[in-house]
């Protein structure tokens, strides 16, 4: 998501100029957008093969004509370059993609609609203000997530992005491989679909060219060690994506962000894959996806293998997904809180056929915040494997992923994602297993001894409270000792705070047998299984309460006392 502040104002400065230049419909702002950008995307990446060319002495062939480079045209003057475009740029661009692909398909009528020279000189600059390529975002998908905060239907028709690093941590948990079939049944932006490719090549890289940023996205990632057939099957066969975007403009959007991660022959299609129209079956090893958690849909039009006993998309979707596996392909998929526990036929049904029929290896819950602004809902990854025989169930219940859980959505330092990343790798390991046990078991000693001095603490702060409170005038001393131990509390706290940090990290991941899971009415909720231990607390005695009550009551009555002899002598 755009998280940058000076990107944010930049976006909305360029919104801006084509709002005010007549494009009002907010879709036609966001194709025109794109469109620019990826013009622009579409530069850079020919100045960066050039340059990783030059640097490694290997020969360079652009792919993009001289004429067509926004680095050439952009240099016009205002009315030629809108001319340029029109006439020279976007017949090219209409026709950049290879035969029978998506891109070539859904792009045939794509036009400029900026008709101002002005606006489109202006645009331009802002566009190269932005710096792009310096930012290393799925820009096309970026933009798209925070323009629809624009948009009256923004949250209510489902057509949210999925984050960037959820993306990428249910790719790095699938591990696709090369020669794998790989599917988005409801597609988007194509972010999954575009990660799933980043990451194969990525995975057959060479170490010494690989470079990774900040963030940890590579960087460089061409795929060298990948075999001849591995790379074609990649380009035309690996990679498959649809979306029932009747507008277009979600299509359009997806088919230029493959086309600009490599992806030459986009097969990314218009189609509503709960449909009647939709057959595919075993057609995937791999399906990633975060289907729409809500919206309406034609009863009518479902298909006859999806069960007719629901209308919940979230639920059919799971049975799609279980049709369009090959036997023994994987899936991450992205579901809300409420399939986990729902309790009607239709929710403990999916669950009990991923449980029974299938192998449900993991379930990760994820917090209310990650899909925020547009939506609060708690959300989980399920992550099976179509047929096999579930015998127990991997769990981790992440609290943190990287970013403040509130609509500002900034950059924090808690983050879960590699831990789990790092025990879903090592979930079989044994000797990972016992070395997080035996570390958990060292920082519980450390803790101990502490948390019982805190209560302890607790326990003298409550009384020295209670004595100054009754003898205000009487107790400096009771005071000065007051402050003393709330100060020991806080230096308490601050060596308590990190060993508990460590151990509600390690605590985050755990197993669940498949009888347990069972008896609980296949019920896959993270906080109904995770151990939760609660730390002790101070309570006064019930003997010492009533004591002090009694000394309360004596010493307000003193007061009253004092109180009406003071009214008595100043009548």
């Amino acid at each position: 998501m755009l998280t940058d502040p000076k990107l944010k104002s930049q976006v909305d400065q360029l919104w801006n100029k084509l709002w005010s230049g007549g494009l009002s419909n907010p879709l036609d702002a966001i194709e025109q957008l794109s469109y620019l950008i990826f013009l622009k995307r579409m530069d850079d990446r020919e100045n960066a093969a050039e340059h990783l060319a030059k640097l490694h002495r290997m020969a360079f062939a652009s792919r993009v004509p001289t004429e067509m480079r926004w680095s050439h045209w952009t240099q016009f003057e205002a009315a030629a370059m809108l001319d340029h475009l029109k006439s020279i740029v976007f017949p090219w661009f209409r026709n950049l993609g290879e035969g029978g692909s998506s891109f070539e398909r859904y792009m045939q009528n794509a036009e400029l609609k900026i008709n101002k020279a002005s606006l489109l000189v202006e645009a331009c600059k802002v566009i190269d203000q932005m710096q792009i390529s310096a930012q290393n975002q799925d820009i096309q998908g970026d933009l798209y997530e925070y323009l629809l905060g624009m948009l009256d239907t923004a949250g209510r028709n489902g057509q949210f992005r999925t984050p960037r690093h959820i993306i990428r941590m249910n790719v790095q948990m699938i591990d696709p491989k090369p020669g794998e079939r790989i599917g988005d049944l409801t597609a988007g932006t194509c972010g999954f679909t575009v990660n799933a490719y980043q990451h194969i090549l990525e995975q057959h890289t060479s170490p010494d060219i690989l470079s990774y940023d900040e963030e940890g996205q590579p960087h460089n990632a061409i795929g060298d060690l990948l075999t001849p057939a591995q790379r074609q099957f990649l380009q035309d066969k690996a990679l498959r994506g649809f979306d029932n975007d009747s507008g277009m403009t979600m299509l359009r959007i997806g088919s230029m962000n493959l086309i600009l991660h490599g992806i030459e022959y986009p097969r990314y299609y218009y189609m509503d894959t709960l449909s009647k129209a939709y057959n595919e079956e075993r057609d995937y090893d791999i399906i990633l996806m975060n289907p729409p958690f809500k919206g309406a849909i034609d009863k009518g039009d479902i298909n006859p293998t999806l069960p007719d006993t629901t209308g919940k998309t979230e639920l059919l979707f799971l049975h799609l997904i279980l049709r369009a596996l090959d036997m023994g392909g994987r899936c991450a998929v992205i579901v809300p809180d409420g399939v986990l526990f729902g309790s009607s036929r239709a929710h403990v049904e999916i669950r009990r056929k991923l449980i029974e029929e299938n192998r449900l290896e993991g379930v990760v819950s994820m917090p209310g915040g990650v899909f925020k602004p547009y939506a609060g809902v708690s959300t989980a990854v399920l992550l099976f494997t179509r047929g096999g025989t579930t015998e127990r169930i991997w769990f981790y219940d992440m609290e943190h992923d990287g970013f403040s859980l509130d609509d500002k959505r900034q950059p924090v330092a808690e983050n879960d994602i590699p831990d789990i990343l790092a025990c879903w790798r090592n979930r079989r390991n044994a000797a990972f297993q016992a070395a997080r046990d035996a570390r958990l078991l060292e920082l519980k000693a450390q803790v101990a001894p502490l948390k019982v001095e805190r209560l302890s603490l607790d326990a003298d702060i409550n009384r020295l409270t209670f004595e100054s409170a009754i003898a205000p005038d009487e107790g400096a001393a009771v005071h000065a000792e007051l402050e003393r131990e709330q100060r020991r509390l806080a230096e308490l706290e601050a060596q308590i705070a990190p060993l508990q940090a460590e151990i509600n990290q390690l605590s985050r991941q755990f197993w669940v047998s498949k009888k347990t899971v069972k008896d609980n009415k296949y019920d896959l909720s993270a906080s109904r299984y995770r151990r939760a231990e609660i730390d002790g607390t101070y309570y006064a005695e019930p003997k010492l309460t009533l004591e002090r009550l009694v000394k309360l009551e004596q010493v307000v009555g003193s007061a009253l006392l004092d109180l009406q002899t003071l009214i008595a002598a100043d009548g």
